[in-house]
């Protein structure tokens, strides 16, 4: 910037400062003036400068006091060491200084997911000094969400991994605190542009619609707000009409949520109506439904149900002029402020201010998170737990006293024993919903009165932390169980994961991994290290699938085989599977053993059937005589998705009415085929014996099936066929 832009620009600064006039008095105008000087200090970068005067104006945007106005101005300062806190302290006071310190804290929030930075301990220690300035003082927070924003509307000057980086960190932090605070005004725009990096295609070709038709849609609006303004006229109340802006990012969703095209989305066309009284805003919509045909099951009443961050407002959805589709949000002018500012619109540092019940409660879950005893939950968790707490979608349940409990959506009778008390959740047996005995993997739903039945001296049970089974969903009930088993003693662990472990193997026929190997496959310095966090149950049947999964697609074929070595290698099938030395073949998979991605496999060159698969452990296979070994070639699994495969599972259980409907249903909701069912049933001591051939996926899908069918009631044991069998 040359020396006379630089003049200007610094005039236009005092003047902006001075039209804050209708909002400070005198000596809050004289305090805002104070940064001026630092316009003139040689030593302070002009880039610096700009950034300072652009946060600035936003934080005035979202009407914070003239505190936060200089807070947010020195941010910038502090950060290139153009000054110090204690600097500030001497200029500007203890409250602007404790405002930066509390924002210094935040400056790490990044790393609560571990982006590119140091270890979860530390990630955890900085959300929760963020999590405690939050609450302290909520300006913390609402400067940095605003210094987010100016971060995002400059993030085309990155290089591409930081855009991802931010944009990320920005979609998954900010934009849902933003939400969860009700700064509607910061959240969208945040969301917008975090789109615009991380689905730049979607972004752009959702923007190019809205062009393409902007004026025949903005034509449309004018036509309805002057239909609606001649019928709120004959009213004689006061009302604002407008058109609302349209956020990509919520037409982006609702098209993924709702499995719509873009013409099928509602709100393109939106106009918001800002009305004086609560009474008015149901006038308008009889006005509204009066002039247009009302769209069945798009409307919703957020004055009488208001959103988690306490939104208030009516949407409905009609059919337009020209038989368009349209939406109408109808609100107050204080409901209006409420959503576009949420707690910014309430905080309570103002002059003179009172307590502000709904302020109070949009930050009670900041606390909560805070209020967590020694013994609850481990320090690396609380990163889930925040961005759980933070997400959108939430669930209001109610105690059988009618206390009402806000929890995640999809939150289950033992996730809200455990957000009662640690203790009732240990020792949950049961629960009723609504004066019935519902399962524990039951999702409450909103309205839902749950009663919890426990155990005297019960005990958190592995099977809560298996994700498979869905006893649990909310990253802080996790934590605790994780805890109590991590609390046990080290000895015992061990042996409790060997015995888990085991009876995976088992389970899933594996017969050829080392423990030493898959716990160096999963990064544990050795096999008792990854025994006793099994048995902790910081390690899942899913993460033990996986570290299978991997191993197995690495290992080397047995000598005893005597595999040939090919140098070139081709696909020669469309189920996967890679052929060395051999192309053009005909291959099949052996029944005798039913191979499944990523067992360790062999080909076998058959006469006139082309190359049969099976597994490196499959019995008919190992007794080859030494002259048939040598038509065992090398094979290997490719990457193509979306292939099953056939394999066998036994299943033992006390026969009961529903046995196999029950069965079935599992493997139904897990869309898997059932190619052939074998069963017979003992009269002597009615055990049934079935033998099940199913198509799966891979083994962590054979695991996750297995898993679920072992908890059905009667059933004894389930496993994959034995090949020796």
């Amino acid at each position: 910037m040359i020396n006379e832009e630089y003049e200007i620009f610094k005039q236009d600064i005092g003047g902006w400062i001075n039209s804050l006039s209708d909002r400070f008095n005198e000596e809050q105008l004289g305090f805002i003036h104070s940064v001026i000087p630092y316009f003139d200090d040689e030593g302070v970068s002009r880039a610096c400068l700009q950034r300072s005067l652009a946060l600035m104006q936003i934080v005035d945007a979202m009407r914070l006091d003239h505190e936060s106005l200089v807070a947010a101005f020195f941010l910038g300062l502090v950060r290139s060491a153009d000054c110090t806190v204690d600097e500030i302290k001497a200029v500007s006071g203890d409250t602007v200084a404790h405002l930066i310190e509390g924002m210094m804290r935040m400056e790490r929030i990044g790393e609560y997911q571990g982006y590119q930075r140091g270890s979860n301990k530390l990630h955890a220690e900085n959300l929760r000094k963020m999590l405690l300035a939050m609450v302290e003082d909520v300006r913390v927070v609402l400067i940095k969400l605003a210094d987010q924003l100016l971060t995002m509307r400059t993030l085309n000057q990155s290089d591409a991994e930081d855009q991802q980086l931010i944009a990320r960190e920005t979609q998954e932090i900010y934009a849902p605190l933003a939400n969860r605070l009700g700064i509607w005004q910061v959240k969208w725009e945040l969301e917008d542009l975090s789109l615009r990096y991380l689905q730049p295609d979607d972004y752009h070709d959702i923007a190019k619609l809205l062009d393409e038709r902007r004026a025949d849609r903005e034509d449309n609006i004018q036509q309805v707000m002057q239909q609606l303004r001649e019928q709120l006229d004959v009213m004689d109340i006061h009302y604002e009409v407008s058109g609302r802006p349209k956020h990509i990012y919520s037409i982006w969703k609702k098209m993924q949520r709702k499995n719509l095209d873009f013409y099928n989305i509602f709100d393109v066309r939106a106009v918001r109506v800002l009305v004086a009284e609560v009474a008015d805003c149901y006038a308008v919509l009889g006005v509204v439904h009066g002039l247009w045909r009302h769209i069945p099951r798009e409307f919703d009443d957020y004055i009488a149900h208001p959103k988690e961050n306490l939104y208030r407002s009516l949407h409905t959805a009609v059919i337009g002029p020209g038989g368009k589709t349209l939406e109408i949000q109808i609100r107050t002018f204080e409901m209006h402020d409420h959503a576009e500012l949420g707690v910014a619109s309430h905080w309570r540092y103002k002059e003179g201010a009172h307590f502000d019940a709904g302020f109070e409660e949009k930050i009670a879950w900041l606390r909560q998170l805070l209020e967590v005893k020694e013994g609850d939950v481990d320090e690396g968790d609380i990163v889930d737990q925040f961005k759980a707490e933070a997400s959108v979608d939430r669930i209001y349940v109610l105690t059988p006293q009618g206390q009402i409990i806000d929890l995640q959506h999809q939150a289950t009778p033992l996730d809200f024993a455990y957000h009662i008390h640690t203790d009732i959740g240990h020792c949950c047996r049961g629960a009723r919903v609504n004066g019935r005995i519902v399962p524990l993997t039951y999702q409450l739903q909103t309205g839902d009165q749950v009663e919890i039945l426990t155990a005297r001296n019960g005990t958190p049970s592995r099977d809560w932390l298996n994700p498979h089974l869905g006893y649990l969903n909310t990253a802080r009930a996790r934590s605790k169980v994780k805890y109590w088993f991590r609390g046990q003693e080290y000895e015992t662990n061990v042996q409790t994961g060997r015995g888990v472990l085991d009876k995976e193997f088992q389970r899933l026929a594996i017969t050829d991994i080392k423990i030493e190997s898959l716990a160096k496959q999963m990064k544990f310095p050795g096999a008792d290290e990854l025994l006793a966090a099994i048995g902790r149950g910081d390690v899942t049947h899913m993460q033990i699938s996986n570290g299978i999964q991997r191993i197995t697609g690495a290992l080397d074929l047995p000598d005893k085989l005597n595999i040939r070595s090919h140098k070139k290698t081709r696909k020669a099938t469309d189920r996967g599977l890679q052929v060395s030395g051999v192309g053009g073949l005909l291959t099949t998979l052996a029944s005798c053993c039913n191979p499944v991605p990523y067992d360790p496999v062999a080909g076998y060159i058959t006469k006139g059937r082309g190359v049969s698969i099976h597994r490196q452990d499959c019995v008919n296979l190992l007794q080859l005589g030494e002259q048939d070994q040598s038509r065992i070639i090398e094979v290997a699994w490719g990457d193509d998705g979306g292939e099953t495969y056939p394999v066998d599972i036994e299943l033992q259980a006390y026969d009961r009415h529903g046995l196999l409907r029950d069965i079935t249903t599992v493997l139904a909701n897990e869309k898997i085929n059932v190619l052939g069912a074998n069963t017979s049933t003992n009269t002597n001591d009615q055990v049934v014996d079935m033998i099940l051939t199913l198509e799966v996926s891979d083994i962590n899908q054979l695991s996750m099936v297995l898993t679920k069918i072992a908890q059905l009631p009667n059933v004894l044991s389930v496993a994959r066929k034995n090949s020796a069998g």
